[in-house]
């Protein structure tokens, strides 16, 4: 038995809108463009009916690759939790670097989902595997490549 991976709901909703977009509106082009290439003779020699070809195969495999990361998830609406001031997948974190006082907000999300530049960190990444089960007002020592930094938990939110 394979294990759920956690995904948010916002994630969830965006692989499905892809998928959607996929099947109904990219598909169907492609499959235009194969059937007008195919008017033009000779396929041997036809660039535009080869390029239709690739693009069918990146799109059925991307069908595929979505289809799969949807049935093998656990789609978490952190929205629907009570929000208990503890470090939970979905939460957003607000940390003020001990040393610099910078503050920084993240949000935990499944690994397909994080995008450090928009906030959004894997729940596997070091930073939120040590915030975890942490507390608003809790002091954490996180290892990162470049060493060791001290967080406080300035709040958690459910959002």
């Amino acid at each position: 038995m394979s294990t759920k991976v956690p995904m948010t709901q916002l994630g969830a909703d965006a692989l499905q809108a892809e998928l959607e977009d996929l099947k109904k509106v990219q598909r169907p082009k492609i499959v235009q463009a194969i059937a007008e290439a195919r008017e033009h003779g000779d396929l041997k020699e036809n660039a535009e009916y080869h390029a239709a070809r690739e693009q069918q195969s990146f799109c059925e495999g991307r069908i595929q690759e979505i289809e799969g990361k949807l049935s093998n998830s656990q789609v978490i609406d952190i929205t629907a939790l009570p929000c208990t001031g503890r470090v939970i997948f979905g939460v957003t974190v607000e940390l003020l670097n001990v040393e610099t006082e910078e503050v920084v907000t993240y949000q935990i999300v499944g690994d397909d989902e994080a995008d450090v530049k928009a906030g959004k960190i894997s729940v596997n990444s070091p930073i939120a595997r040590g915030l975890i089960g942490k507390s608003e007002g809790d002091e954490v020592t996180i290892k990162i490549p470049s060493g060791d930094v001290e967080y406080d938990i300035e709040s958690v939110k459910h959002i």
